[in-house]
């Protein structure tokens, strides 16, 4: 599986909403700079992180987007499923019915989607969070919170 940019920035501006834990909004200029990432690409995915209740946002002057639920309760699957991120290792590929090889790695591959789209589905942003916490604490003082 190769995680898109869609999917890494994704995440990156996740990680960064869990930085507040007040809920206060946050706004895309905000986490765009603080992530490195381009604000009018990063606003269309928080819209479709919106749209799958991951998150939500607040209008006004004090708006921007906050996590919809937990961290805890946000896993890795369901963000990379709402930014259209493809799981499947072999999306359009039928086995020949005539060669058992074929059928063979079909159902190594098919094992190994499920395995993984599992995986997935474990990991808790919260889980993230707290790895890049441990990574950073272990980097030293001077280093920011950038995924």
């Amino acid at each position: 599986m190769k995680l898109t940019t869609r999917g890494h920035y994704s995440v990156k501006a996740l990680l960064d909403l869990t930085l507040h834990p007040s809920r206060r909004p946050v706004s895309v200029h905000t986490i765009a700079a603080r992530q490195g990432l381009p604000p009018p690409y990063l606003e269309k995915l928080l819209i479709e992180l919106r749209r799958a209740g991951i998150v939500e946002s607040v209008r006004g002057p004090q708006g921007g987007y906050r996590l919809a639920k937990p961290a805890d309760q946000i896993f890795l699957g369901q963000i990379l499923a709402a930014v259209g991120e493809q799981v499947d290792p072999l999306p359009r590929h039928s086995p020949q019915a005539d060669q058992a090889e074929d059928w063979v790695t079909f159902a190594v591959w098919n094992r190994l989607s499920q395995k993984l789209n599992e995986a997935l589905y474990s990991i808790s942003l919260e889980d993230l969070y707290f790895d890049a916490r441990s990574w950073q604490a272990a980097q030293g003082d001077d280093v920011s919170f950038v995924v």
